[in-house]
């Protein structure tokens, strides 16, 4: 599964003269769903949409807020042609998944999102219309997502952002409480290191 995520200051999609969904400041999500995709991929990228930290704090930094932190908008739009394999320099689009079955797949994705979300923050373009998207693309900040496509895969993502919130841990408390952990850390497992009965052994062993 891939996915576009556009942080925007707003976005809609408009069919023919009807506007069928518009939101204000948020994520746009284009979503382009595989032939092998199963609801692992889903999940996978539904937590990455929602958590994904795009948007600045209240003092301003950078990257510090997801879409949930500041109760913003995501407008999703299916678009298979992320699928897209190039033949020369024709798009062949046999890697996307059928439309009669990416359709349900789709709308359970959606249900999942506003589930774990505020299902009325959570809008949608028109599965399988032909869509005019207009998104004011704010920054620009562009995100693209693949879902692991392996089990192996997963766990190894998994493991890196179990390091990468470590590391976070460590810079939020700062180089001397860190420093201070870690010789804790060395205390308990080195008793030698603050014991003197050692110091007797080795004297015994000397000549």
């Amino acid at each position: 599964m891939r996915a576009v995520i556009q942080r925007v200051t707003k976005a809609s999609v408009t069919v023919g003269e009807e506007q069928v969904s518009s939101i204000g400041r948020g994520l746009c999500v284009l979503l382009g769903i595989s032939v092998d995709d199963t609801p692992r991929d889903a999940e996978y990228i539904v937590r990455k949409i929602l958590n994904l930290r795009l948007f600045e704090d209240e003092s301003g930094r950078s990257w510090s807020r997801s879409v949930m932190d500041g109760n913003l908008e995501v407008l999703c739009v299916s678009q298979f042609t992320l699928q897209c394999v190039l033949k020369g320099n024709k798009p062949d689009f046999h890697c996307a998944m059928p439309a009669e079955l990416a359709q349900p797949f789709y709308n359970s994705i959606l249900e999942d999102m506003r589930s774990a979300y505020k299902p009325e923050l959570v809008k949608d373009g028109k599965f399988g219309a032909f869509m005019q998207v207009h998104i004011q693309n704010d920054g620009p900040v562009t995100v693209e997502l693949t879902s692991p496509s392996s089990p192996t895969d997963i766990k190894q993502m998994a493991k890196q952002e179990k390091q990468q919130q470590r590391k976070e841990k460590t810079r939020a408390k700062g180089p001397a409480e860190s420093g201070r952990e870690k010789g804790s850390q060395r205390s308990r497992q080195d008793p030698s290191a603050s014991s003197g009965a050692e110091g007797d052994v080795s004297s015994e062993r000397e000549p």
